[in-house]
């Protein structure tokens, strides 16, 4: 372990300068050009098969060991946020309101790098890893769009890996947990029908905004006493749309939310109960109620004997003051929950709060100023690379 972890400490300038290119260059969504081409440019000297997609930017590259063996993939995300960097870094954004907030091209460039060590390592290899370099992971189901086009199809997947940057973490350290990690996320919309009229006269109208606001709380009171401790949701109504001036009563009101939950049953049912409160505050107004749910990601579910080996590996290779097992979920969501629901696998958090920054302070991921530690890339791509050489290991039964 000590000698892959030097390894990707020799490849580390390499891994900061192509995270650095692909910072100042972020794209949104499932069509990104520039990244895919920095991504094939970079690992073009490798000898590996490639699998490319024919309707997003998604690559896949095949790395084969030197044995046979099973198949792991190993994913890496590539798009960025619709957000204006103010860090004022000198490899800051270039594109106007566009900003890799979410660390994905640290993902990338540890994932390339991780492709550099192993293809020096052939020989330790039994099987196959696909390198899964994948766009639209911030809200565009990016990992089902590969998932559906075959990209990650192979007779002997044995598991799937991947790591997520983290700025609230303490710099180079991992961070795991089995089971469910991160949550499912459900976009919603209520919309309230009732009558305009003159703000002086509301008993000549139909108003839709007291009915609102009560659904709101209902809402807040359901989850509270009608869900689980143990199997958790959260619902959060974060816009409310209604009127046009002081004086006038508005026709129809409008409610924007999202639903976590940890669970899939729990999810159906705070859906359900979504439907019920809002439909019966409707009628109890004499409103109409219309409510779209438009599924997000499912539960990011790590596989537990995959998680534990992760752990293992982490501690092999970085030491078990370096290692910490995440006792609650995160109520973030993430699309390798698609992978993880189809192979067994986990994905893992590396830390990088910058050196000289208070962990409950700094800017967290998704933030217009957030920073992560460039010293902490040299570990994420160990990491990558020991899972792989960990689980396709001459003689090992996977």
């Amino acid at each position: 372990m000590t000698s892959i972890l030097d390894a990707a400490h020799t490849l580390a300038d390499r891994t900061i300068a192509f995270r650095r290119r692909l910072h100042q260059h972020p794209e949104l969504g499932l069509d990104l050009p520039i990244t895919k081409q920095a991504v094939l440019d970079e690992i073009a000297d490798l000898g590996l098969k490639l699998r490319l997609s024919e309707s997003t930017s998604a690559v896949v590259a095949e790395l084969d060991g030197a044995h046979d063996g099973p198949t792991l993939i190993l994913r890496g995300d590539m798009d960025a946020l619709p957000l204006q960097e103010d860090t004022g870094l000198p490899f800051a954004s270039q594109i106007p309101g566009t900003m890799h907030a979410c660390g994905h091209d640290t993902h990338v460039a540890m994932l390339a790098g991780a492709a550099r060590l192993l293809a020096g390592r052939r020989d330790e290899i039994a099987g196959r890893v696909l390198l899964f370099f994948q766009p639209g992971e911030e809200g565009h189901h990016g990992a089902r769009h590969a998932l559906d086009e075959g990209l990650l199809d192979d007779p002997d997947v044995a598991g799937a890996f991947a790591l997520h940057i983290i700025s609230t973490f303490a710099s180079g350290t991992i961070h795991v947990r089995p089971g469910p990690t991160l949550a499912s996320a459900d976009d919603f919309r209520v919309v309230l029908t009732g009558r305009g009229g003159h703000a002086s006269a509301p008993h000549k109208a139909n108003d839709p905004i007291p009915a609102a606001c009560e659904i709101v709380t209902s809402l807040q009171v359901v989850l509270s006493r009608r869900t689980d401790t143990f199997d958790p949701a959260v619902l959060t109504v974060g816009q409310i749309t209604a009127g046009t001036t002081s004086n006038v009563i508005p026709a129809s009101a409008e409610l924007h939310g999202t639903i976590r939950a940890l669970s899939e049953e729990t999810r159906a049912d705070v859906h359900e109960r979504l439907r019920t409160v809002a439909n019966g505050i409707a009628a109890a107004h004499e409103l109409t109620a219309e409510v779209e749910i438009t599924p997000g990601y499912p539960v990011t579910v790590n596989d537990p004997a995959f998680a534990d080996s992760v752990e293992a590996t982490a501690q092999d290779l970085l030491g078990e003051a370096n290692v910490a097992r995440i006792e609650n979920p995160l109520m973030g969501a993430e699309d390798f929950s698609y992978v993880l629901a189809r192979y067994p696998g986990a994905m893992a958090f590396l830390g990088a709060c910058p050196p000289d920054v208070d962990p409950e302070r700094v800017a967290p991921n998704h933030s217009n100023l957030v920073v992560f530690d460039e010293a902490a890339l040299a570990n994420g791509v160990a990491m990558y690379a020991a899972v792989a050489l960990d689980r396709l290991r001459p003689g090992t039964t996977s």
